[in-house]
This record gives structure tokens, sequence and C-alpha cells, in this order.
């Protein structure tokens, strides 16, 4: 009776540890992968507005707010454009304070007391009103449902499609769709499964580019109708691996002509328990959000396309990455260039976080894309 007791309150301990393993699991993944579009990504910090006139804000002392560049600042009701570090005058400003250049506000007004974050997405709003230039807003058939999405129109037959990835929205392209339409590319900037407007992802979880590649392949076969010779697929963070995936399992991969690829999201069960734990999940749970994410997504990182196998690289591809990024490793990036240096271009940028690279260096970025993009035209 002893040893029958004692092997039954054993399994019960087991059965609830086991119970509560998922449910830790469940939690720390879905800190991990629910994740609103335009929303601010954990691993910024939330700095406060001390003041905001004259063409210059002043902000916590940050290193976050001390980085090079230009960047968005996002607040609850207003969205800014903020350039760089600008020197102080004296007693203008408190020693724990920065000052950056306001370049323009979109919409809302920071004031003083206001919380906001630094953000890839310069601009708020659509080609028209962030840019002056002429768009027609699309309809994209996708495999879940209608895809929308901002066509700005070029001379050329090949088309970018631009591609944003993790918390971000369809505005983030923005800040390379100038360049790319000086150079006469036409941009086709999508919306996917999850975003403002797209149908909602099954399951409610962010796939990391496993399944939202499939509203890359719908916006390539949308090119491919409207006139597009030719498709360059240009990808930031998940919106990089969703492009990945695209050219090496589309139908019509033998139409991308190139893959711009800033700050990709190569080594997933690192991203995954980076995201959970900038939701202050345990570090205790971390493994837990891993094999939760791989269980009810199928996430792994043996899915991603093998580069030197059947679905591996084979056009020019510009890489852009930066060590400081702390959602996305710089290494398998790294090794990624080393793998086909005869295709891959690679820029490294310092003191740039997850997707911002060109934030961080806005004019040696444009020149390196536009050497880049110009032998492709």
């Amino acid at each position: 009776m002893r040893i029958a007791r004692t092997t039954a309150l054993a399994v019960t301990a087991a059965v609830g540890a086991g119970v509560a393993a998922v449910a830790a699991g469940r939690y720390a993944s879905d800190a991990a992968l629910r994740l609103p579009p335009g929303h601010r990504l954990r691993t910024e910090p939330k700095l406060t507005v001390h003041r905001a006139e004259g063409g210059r804000i002043v902000l916590t002392r940050d290193l976050a707010s001390l980085r090079p560049g230009r960047y968005g600042l996002a607040g609850s009701d207003f969205h800014a454009a903020v350039g760089p570090v600008l020197d102080r005058t004296e007693g203008e400003v408190a020693a724990d304070t920065v000052v950056r250049r306001l370049e323009r506000v979109f919409h809302g007004t920071p004031g003083t007391g206001d919380r906001a974050w630094l953000t890839p997405q310069l601009y708020s709003g659509d080609p028209a009103t962030a840019l002056g230039l002429s768009y027609a807003g699309v309809e994209i058939p996708g495999e879940l449902g209608v895809l929308p999405g901002w066509m700005v129109p070029g001379d050329r037959r090949t088309w970018v499609v631009a591609v944003h990835g993790l918390a971000g929205t369809i505005e983030h392209p923005l800040v390379v769709t100038e360049q790319l339409h000086r150079l006469g590319l036409p941009v086709l900037s999508l919306a996917y499964r999850g975003d403002r407007g797209a149908p909602r992802s099954p399951d409610g979880l962010n796939h990391l580019g496993d399944t939202e590649w499939r509203d890359v392949d719908a916006a390539i076969r949308f090119a491919v109708a409207n006139g597009a010779t030719r498709v360059i697929l240009y990808g930031w963070s998940t919106g990089a691996t969703m492009a990945l995936f695209a050219a090496a399992r589309s139908a019509l991969r033998d139409r991308i002509g190139g893959l711009i690829l800033d700050s990709p999201v190569l080594g997933r069960e690192e991203t995954v328990q980076a995201l959970a734990s900038a939701r202050h999940v345990p570090r205790a749970f971390l493994p837990l959000a891993v094999r939760a994410a791989e269980g009810r997504t199928g996430l792994s990182d043996d899915r991603l396309p093998h580069i030197g196998g059947p679905e591996g690289l084979r056009v020019p591809t510009f890489l852009v990455h930066g060590p400081d990024d702390e959602i996305a490793p710089l290494g398998y990036s790294l090794a990624l260039a080393r793998s086909r240096p005869d295709l891959i271009t690679l820029r490294t940028v310092p003191d740039a976080p997850h997707a911002a690279m060109w934030n961080a260096d806005p004019n040696g970025y444009d020149e390196a894309l536009r050497r880049f993009l110009t032998p492709l035209l």
C-alpha cells in the first residue's frame, strides 16, 4: 500500500510538473511570438520627453537616445522624426538628458513628460503624405485573403517587393522608397498576415517567416501579373527571412533577380529567447519558450533554406547587419556571407539596433545600396 501510494504521489507530481512546464512554455512562447505590428520591441527602452521646441527635442539620457543617425520617435499618440544628437548650449539642459534634432512631427505633439521610444520607422503616413510620391493602394490575393499594399510606380520593369519585419508596419520601407524611386524602380510594399488590414494568422502567432513567406510569394505573383519581368526582394528582420524562403520555394523564383536582406532572422532559437526575455520571461523558462514555439508553429532552424543545397542562394544578395543587434545575432549573417562570397555583398553597421541599419548610417547605407542595385537595373 505504501509503495503504491508513493508511486501515485510521484506520478501526480510528475504530471503536475509536466502541466506546469507546458503552461510555462506556452506563456513564454506567447510573449515571444505575439507581436502587434507598430508596437515597441521590448529591447528598446522608453524615454521621457523633457522638451520639444525650435527644431530640438530633449530626451532622457540613455545609450539608445545617444545613438547616431535618424529615427522615428513614437509615443502613444504622436510620431516624429528625430535626427542626430546636437551640441548643448550652456544651461540649456540637465546632464541626464540628450538633445536631438527634431526633424518633423507627423501626427500628434510630443510634450513634456510624454513617454516614447526610438524606432527604425522614421516616417508615419503613406508615400504621398510622408514623401510626396504618388502611389496606388493595391489589393493582393493571398493564401488567407486579400493583402493590402502600396504601389509606387517607376519606369523600369524590375520591381522591388519590400517587406517589413518584427513589430514593424508597411511604413518601414519608406526609409528607402525615395531612393528606389529615383532609380526608376517600382516599389510594392506589402502588409502581410497579422498586419493591420491583412488577414490574421490562423493561430495568431508570428512564425518568423516560416509561413508568412507565402504572402511574399503572392506579392511576386501580383508583380509579374502587372508587368514585372523581374523582382528584387527587400526584407528587414523576419521580412528578410521571408525573402529567403520565397527565393528558395516560390514557383516564380526564376523571376527573382536579387535579394536585399537587412538584419535577417537566421538563428530563430536565439530570436525566440531574446523576444521572450525582453518581455521579462524568467531565464529558466526561455528553453521552454523555444520548445513550445517549435511545437506550436513548427519553427526550427533546420527549416531555413540550406544555402549550399538545392534551395541555396542563386542571385546577387546585399546583406546588411550589425553587431549590436539583440534580436537577430550577427554571427549567422557572417556565416551566410562566408558561405557564398561570390553572391553576397556584406555590410556591417555598428551602433544600430535590430532592423535599424539605415537609421544608424543613412548616407553610407544609401550609397552601398545604390552600388549594389546599379548592375541589376
